[in-house]
């Protein structure tokens, strides 16, 4: 049994994200606020202003540990925002479970949710006096997004993925350098040339031997790779399991972890065989990024800049390892692109393939020798040269959007040996072909990206 703590300031969201996290996982859910008034029979501003708030910090920490001590299930409870100002409450949720602390919302937002909650918060906006207790708590929530099914939350520090699930699926590399093992994790091997159905079903007979039913929930741990296997496999192991994404690296946090796109590839293609399968909770753990070598990283930016050009915007490189509030600004972009068109039947899903069919198609080409964020900057700056040729962008642009991809240290060009014609053969096996055309999400321009079907 687990039980994670959310705390932070008042009006920071706690409750919310308490059910939907609950939801998730399906776990309990308990407002600490709810139980007291419950309990009491009276409302919190009746408690403030009949006895103070001296004897509501009492009953607070009585609730606390009455409905820790009561709990029969895993659960998610939502603190009050001064539950903890307390070192013996403190110190006792430190103890049953994990504390998760909500960053504040910006000033002019906590003053909104406070407005909209009448006389439910008799203390108000305590963010700026209690600004040090909060930021004590290492284990912190910056941004969470909720899609029809699947909830994302951005952070650091945010645990330990076997405490989410009986058996999780972990990448043999990051499970090594974040000590993730034991009898609940079953290893596969690294790399993209590994993300094949020979992997796939090795998880499905890790399943059986685990006895994972319909009703059970499996992790993944790793990058893109492992949890586009991992989603594969849940997707059809006895016609879909239930599954948590745990990205491990910069480039599946910021693209491969949300959206639900999960699948394998075939030696003809990248991603052939595969289905819409979103995981229940994605947990962005920005603390894991410490481990990665500098390429990885550099990759990770790739997919950061793609968001960029769709959004029509140009944030730099604040930071070698991206802040949490970085990531979730990034990962707004795709977010938003996913919740317009989930399952791809619009057509605006697909602009978050700029430069993945030239990009694909060179990562089959070279055996993988080109990681997928080399080739997402390679295909970026070639898919913008075709646009050019069909008269859609301006000359100077594939430049411009070459130097913003030196600037972040990847690669512009295309190796030795290869061009665009020499790519078409591969591209024409891409899954977005329709009849005899493929249909390119072409960079225009900042903020201009474009589905065109071209003949190849």
């Amino acid at each position: 049994m687990a039980i994670i703590y959310l705390y932070g300031p008042p009006a920071s969201g706690k409750t919310t994200l308490g059910r939907r996290l609950a939801e998730a996982l399906s776990w309990d859910f308990t407002d600490l606020d709810a139980e007291i008034v419950a309990h009491e029979g009276r409302e919190i501003k009746d408690i403030f202003a009949k006895d103070g708030e001296k004897a509501f910090r009492l009953m607070e920490g009585e609730a606390l540990a009455r409905v820790t001590l009561n709990a029969k299930t895993s659960t998610v409870i939502a603190l009050g925002g001064g539950t903890l100002l307390d070192d013996a409450n403190r110190a006792f949720a430190s103890e049953k479970g994990k504390i998760w602390c909500l960053d504040t919302p910006s000033k002019e937002e906590v003053a909104r949710r406070i407005a909209a909650g009448g006389d439910t918060r008799p203390l108000g906006d305590m963010s700026a006096a209690r600004a040090a207790h909060y930021a004590s708590f290492p284990s912190r929530v910056a941004a969470s997004f909720y899609l029809p099914g699947s909830l994302v939350v951005v952070g650091c520090a945010l645990g330990d993925p076997r405490d989410f699930a009986p058996l999780v699926i972990a990448d043999s590399t990051a499970a090594s350098l974040h000590g993730v093992g034991g009898e609940k994790v079953f290893t596969i091997p690294s790399g993209e040339e590994r993300k094949n159905l020979e992997t796939v079903a090795s998880i499905w007979r890790a399943f059986h031997s685990r006895g994972i039913g319909r009703r059970d929930m499996v992790a993944a741990f790793g990058g893109g790779v492992t949890g586009d296997l991992t989603g594969f496999a849940a997707a059809t192991w006895m016609r879909g399991v239930p599954w948590i994404n745990f990205p491990t690296t910069l480039l599946s946090m910021v693209d491969a972890s949300t959206g639900g796109k999960t699948g394998c590839d075939l030696p003809e293609g990248k991603n052939l065989v595969g289905a819409f399968h979103a995981p229940r909770l994605v947990v962005i753990d920005s603390s894991r990024l410490s481990t990665l070598p500098a390429r990885e990283l550099r990759g990770g930016r790739a997919e950061m800049i793609k968001h960029d050009i769709i959004a029509g915007r140009d944030n730099g490189l604040a930071n070698p390892i991206p802040s949490p509030i970085e990531i979730a600004d990034n990962l707004s972009v795709k977010v938003g692109i996913v919740r317009e068109d989930p399952f791809e039947r619009t057509g605006r899903r697909i602009l978050l393939n700029c430069g993945h069919t030239v990009g694909h198609a060179l990562e089959i080409a070279t055996g993988f020798a080109v990681s997928h964020g080399e080739a997402v900057a390679i295909g970026c700056v070639e898919e913008a040269r075709l646009a050019v040729r069909l008269g859609l962008a301006s000359a100077e642009w594939p430049e411009r959007l070459a130097a913003r991809f030196a600037d972040a240290g990847l690669p512009t060009a295309l190796p030795e040996g290869f061009t665009f014609d020499s790519l078409a053969p591969l591209m024409r096996g891409d899954k977005k072909r329709y009849g005899s055309s493929v249909t390119f999400a072409l960079p225009c321009g900042p903020g201009d990206v474009r589905p065109i079907p071209c003949q190849l």
